[in-house]
């Protein structure tokens, strides 16, 4: 989940391109995978009583870093989010809730472990009375139950997973990044206390063969399987491998026909690993992640997923058949009939996906055929947005559960009901709602042919108006938990006013090698300052341009607030780089690239060859590059564009390269600076102009403003 790799495979290829547009394989109704509607990874799978639960990572943010949530059901027709109550360490405010596992102790309290980088790579540990918490620390001074660097010097203590001997002693299995770290670890787990692991020791890479992180123990028999991820979590390559043995400590032999789960010719299972297994009733179960679809740059915004596994004998796992069709005899949903089910739908906007890799419709139709791996997403991220149904006929409705695109944000909405179409009365209104949910279940008694959902707003800045499914019943029925989670005290977020923020342009500026200052003529205002060595000159061509030697602008103004996390945005500048660099040569950054340090949190433009030359994220994974770069020291116009989904880089009025991103901007205390980022990486060229937008403008916008910006010689 946590790679560190710079070096990625390209996604494109994974999917099978065909002339330029990416096809998504055949969806089935009686398809129940994905089994939850979300961005979720790492699942861990338990039933305790009649209930089952799945703990997982939060996905599509900072690299996998939201909220500790977890689902639950009693059917494994409807799933339900809970925001956990988890206490945060003294020294540091909890972000990272990485591949959680819980497990009941002999004392019938219940043990919650995940794993956190924000001090070092640890595991720490958690203990309440109920599965859904409240949460208390098991140890009161934040010591991790499993710590950085154990068993050895510089081993990462994270995807920790826990396994009950027949015996009743408990061992932990944990690593990532073992394919360079050694291989992964054991240790026995200190069954009274619970929060302390001794006699750990490292399994040798060659009994885990092409490992990289998740490692999963359980029982066959007298055999222990010791299961676990390889290739990259980032790309179609990651798959799921077993090894087995006598003992939990090994020695392991590696599975005759290992991976037993990889990435299916469809297309329609992309990157499935980090697993857990459920038995039930003689069958096992494996529940794992698998990449969203339009697949999201560096593959975080995963989806659980569930097939049957089967043991040949006691040490061989046959392969599995991904994306397998036959599991509906596991759905024992006692509800109602779904009305909504296939209903016709329209709406105010949907968005088309055009990029280079991918030609998609998040069509209205998708909140109505009740499958997690489609949804409904507006055109634009604005609002108000409306998705109305057509049930077909007058009937009676008691409960609406919507299931927007984010578990773990608050979304503003209105449900509205009517007989005609044309007359509306109100069913619900959570115009002012702060509370995040799915599904957001509203109940009354009413009688109507039609429904139309109104999204009044979102959580977080730059969140589309987006539904997974929306599921409408003529009666009521009980949840498996009362459980709603708290009121968030943020938001909602930042809107763009369609603004051109920042506007500078050399010509209104005299030739001066003291250059100490120049006014922004965009729509906030202020004076950006010179740092270092920034002078405005012309160039052998009589091109007037500010020219950077390892200096900056950085505007006396704050970052607006509608360019924080998802927000769009648009840079565009004329520039002209001499030569052209491996990295640095930052054109423009908002963001401070280490203040966060977690993927996609941070912004930046750049012109350099390497994997960031055209956007930097902090990540290999989730940097875009150029297709083809610009050529050194001639002048060209580059612009980086971002709508909320979609990133684009444009070289000379054209797309050069595009990405499906999941953007997290951290803006508190940062500056717009041109030429630099906040630690450096100067631009050592010529800027002619720059202007910067809080929204997305479109190809034809970039080839007028091209044109209206085009720098001169100065003999024109």
């Amino acid at each position: 989940m946590k790679s560190r790799v710079l070096n990625i495979l390209l996604l494109i290829l994974a999917w099978g391109t065909i002339s330029g547009q990416q096809r998504m394989g055949p969806l089935s109704m009686e398809d129940i995978n994905p089994i939850l509607p979300g961005y979720f990874a790492d699942p861990t799978i338990k039933r305790f009583g009649d209930i089952y639960y799945i703990y997982a990572t939060t996905d599509n943010e900072m690299l996998a870093s939201g909220v500790p949530t977890v689902w639950y059901s009693k059917d494994f027709g409807h799933w339900y989010n809970y925001t956990m109550e988890v206490p945060s360490l003294e020294s540091i405010n909890l972000r990272n809730f990485w591949a959680p596992d819980i497990i009941e102790g002999d004392d019938g309290r219940y043990y919650l472990y995940f794993g956190n980088c924000q001090a070092g790579c640890n595991i720490y540990g958690y203990v309440s009375d109920t599965p859904v918490g409240p949460w208390e620390k098991l140890n009161k001074d934040d010591t991790p139950v499993i710590a950085h660097n154990y068993p050895r010097k510089g081993f990462p203590s994270l995807d920790a997973q826990f396994f009950k001997d027949d015996d009743g002693r408990i061992y932990a299995f944990w690593g990532t990044w073992v394919h360079y770290n050694g291989g992964y670890a054991v240790g026995e787990l200190d069954s009274g206390n619970m929060s302390k692991v001794s006699n750990a020791k490292n399994i040798p890479l060659e009994e885990t063969p092409k490992p990289f992180e998740a490692a999963y123990m359980m029982k066959k028999g007298g055999k222990y399987i010791l299961m676990y991820s390889g290739g990259s979590c980032h790309d179609e390559t990651y798959n799921v491998r077993y090894s087995y043995s006598d003992t939990p400590y090994g020695p392991f032999t590696p599975g005759a026909n290992n991976p037993i789960l990889g990435t299916n010719g469809e297309g329609t299972v992309h990157g499935p690993g980090h697993h857990s297994v459920l038995e039930e009733d003689g069958r096992y179960y494996i529940v794992y992640h698998k990449h969203d679809y339009p697949m999201t740059r560096g593959g975080l915004s995963r989806q659980v997923t569930m097939d049957e596994m089967v043991f040949e004998n006691d040490s061989t796992i046959r392969k599995v058949v991904p994306g397998s069709k036959d599991l509906q005899h596991f759905v024992k949903s006692n509800a109602p009939k779904n009305l909504a089910l296939g209903a016709k739908a329209t709406a105010s906007s949907f968005y088309h996906l055009q990029s280079l890799q991918y030609d998609y419709r998040y069509k209205p139709s998708f909140a109505t055929d009740d499958h997690n791996a489609t949804m409904w997403k507006a055109g634009n991220n604005s609002f108000p947005q409306h998705l109305t149904l057509n049930l077909g006929k007058v009937s009676p409705i008691q409960r609406v559960m919507t299931q927007f695109e984010f578990a773990g944000y608050y979304y503003q909405y209105k449900l509205e009901y009517s007989l005609d179409g044309k007359n509306w009365e109100v069913f619900a209104d959570r115009s002012k709602n702060r509370i995040a949910g799915s599904p957001m279940i509203d109940d009354r008694d009413v009688k109507a042919r039609y429904l139309k959902l109104t999204v009044l707003d979102v959580e977080k800045t730059g969140l589309y108006a987006a539904v997974w499914n929306i599921k409408v019943f003529g009666s009521l029925f009980e949840a498996p938990l009362d459980l709603q989670s708290k009121p968030s005290k943020e938001g909602p977020g930042a809107k763009s006013l369609n603004r051109k923020l920042v506007a500078i342009d050399a010509n209104d500026l005299p030739i001066q090698h003291d250059l100490a200052s120049l006014p922004n003529r965009g729509n906030i205002g202020g004076n950006f300052e010179k740092e270092g060595e920034v002078t405005v000159e012309e160039d052998a061509e009589g091109t007037r341009a500010l020219n950077f030697t390892k200096g900056a602008l950085v505007l006396d103004r704050p970052v607006p607030k509608s360019l924080e996390w998802n927000g769009s945005f648009t840079v565009a500048t004329w520039v002209k780089n001499p030569q052209i660099a491996k990295e640095d040569e930052c054109l423009v950054s908002w963001c401070d690239r280490f203040r966060f340090n977690l993927a996609n949190s941070y912004n930046a433009l750049h012109f350099n060859s390497g994997h960031y030359g055209a956007a930097a994220h902090l990540d290999g994974h989730f940097d875009m590059e150029y297709n083809n770069l610009p050529s050194a020291d001639q002048w060209h116009h580059i612009v980086l564009t971002f709508d909320g989904v979609v990133e684009n880089i444009y070289v000379d009025g054209k797309l050069d390269n595009s990405q499906v991103m999941a953007l997290a901007s951290q803006i508190d205390a940062a500056k717009i600076r041109i030429g630099a980022s906040d630690v450096g990486e100067n631009y050592s060229g010529h800027m002619a102009s720059m202007q910067m937008y809080d929204y997305a403008l479109t190809e034809s916008e970039i080839k007028k403003l091209m044109e209206a910006t085009r720098p001169s010689d100065g003999k024109k």
